[in-house]
């Protein structure tokens, strides 16, 4: 019976385990960990954001780096295809705004039982504990050696070790090694899907706070490098959620030479006349009351005194004592609120890892390696990144797919 290694016991690894014992080969799954899914179990804030529930064409939308790559793999197993997956191996599933999937029990930890069940019943040899430390084989893969010095056999490899993310679940770029080893190039590699750092101390003082339904623009001096509608939030070093994560994916070689302005409308469904509108109308139904207090009909109470001291306008000043000219000032900061971003979190707090194995080495319909048959690679070893909202995890999916079928299915005509 042909024999697949795969390297890494991620959502990648996994399908590309399942999918390879499934085409009749002898499946060996090496992982370092103690247990499978480790960064798996994280993700969504432990719900797990399986997928988004989306048509190919907006997935590929949605990939920021080298979408055209995953045209084959994208389309060959699709959103839908991983939704019916799941719920055919007994993970229930429910699609929430923007089309984010999740395990209807909102517990990551379901999703890895589902997967670690299928592994099971596909019969794949399952090592944890054990880490690869290179892939042997002189034009052709012939196995892995361990750390430890013993050599697993094989007739093909899959590499799908993850970035450099979370490197507390073990995603420290074995995969980059063993790729370069090999010939391939391995691109230059940056956190992404990250918090950013801002230099004014409000959102220290906003600490917490999240804010729905805004728009934020990141903007190079006269440049929008990015404009987005949704979610955020302000934390004791500056800004994160799900606008924040998915904006990092385009500031990196910006923010490298120097600062960029983050501006946040407050109320982006009003015009500035209709802001103003709005304004004057709850100016006018409360006269006598005080300015902050006025505010928090129209902001979140953490906001008041922020905005006022933005503003210049006195908390305690009677609202009939405000002037045009300061009204005017509060609708420009509601519509404008806006920081300096002067950097990005890193690896530690990063989503996923931007950069990896150049996809131009890799045959985008089987994932197998142009320079070194019978290697293959998966998952976020590659160098494809997406916005926020499943569509990561998809990469994974599509590619583990594909790779896992392609190497079995190159051992079935051996």
């Amino acid at each position: 019976m042909p024999h697949v290694i795969v390297i890494g016991g991620g959502p990648a690894g996994m399908m590309a385990a399942i999918c390879a014992a499934g085409r009749g080969c002898d499946v060996t799954l090496v992982e370092k960990n103690e247990k499978l899914g480790k960064k798996l179990y994280i993700t969504g804030k432990g719900r797990c954001n399986v997928t988004n529930n989306c048509e190919p064409e907006e997935f590929l939308r949605a990939v920021r780096s080298n979408p055209k790559f995953l045209y084959s793999s994208g389309y060959g197993f699709t959103s839908r295809d991983v939704m019916g997956f799941f719920e055919k191996h007994g993970l229930p599933l429910k699609t929430e705004r923007g089309g984010r999937v999740f395990p209807v029990s909102d517990h990551s930890s379901d999703v890895i039982a589902a997967l670690s069940r299928t592994l099971k019943d596909a019969h794949v040899k399952v090592l944890l504990n054990t880490e690869a430390e290179s892939v042997t084989g002189t034009g052709h893969v012939d196995g892995i050696r361990l750390k430890d010095g013993r050599r697993l056999p094989a007739d093909a490899v899959i590499v799908a070790t993850g970035g450099l993310s979370y490197p507390s679940t073990g995603s420290t770029g074995d995969g980059y090694r063993f790729a370069e080893e090999h010939g391939h190039t391995v691109t230059e590699r940056f956190p992404s899907l990250v918090p950013l750092e801002t230099l004014e101390k409000d959102p220290v003082r906003m600490q917490g706070l999240s804010l729905r339904n805004v728009e934020v623009s990141i903007l190079d001096g006269k440049k929008t490098l990015y404009r987005e509608f949704g979610e955020m939030m302000f934390t004791h070093f500056g800004v994160t959620g799900p606008l924040i994560l998915s904006a990092s994916t385009v500031l990196h070689k910006a923010l490298a030479s120097h600062p960029l302005r983050l501006v946040i409308n407050l109320k982006p469904a009003l015009d500035e006349q209709k802001l103003d509108a709005r304004i004057c109308r709850e100016f006018e139904a409360a006269k006598n009351r005080q300015f902050k207090s006025v505010l928090g009909t129209l902001l979140p109470a953490k906001m008041v005194p922020v905005m006022a001291e933005r503003c210049q306008i006195p908390p305690e000043k009677p609202i009939h004592d405000i002037t045009k000219e300061e009204r005017m000032r509060l609708v420009e900061n509601i519509r404008a609120f806006s920081l300096t971003v002067t950097g990005m979190r890193g690896y530690p707090e990063a989503v996923i890892t931007k950069g990896g194995v150049k996809v131009k080495e890799v045959n985008p319909m089987t994932m197998e390696s142009r320079l070194f048959p019978g290697l293959y690679f998966a998952g976020e070893v590659l160098d494809l990144d997406a916005v926020t909202g499943g569509y990561n995890l998809q990469i994974a999916w599509c590619t583990g797919f594909a790779a896992g079928n392609a190497a079995g299915s190159e051992q079935e005509d051996l």
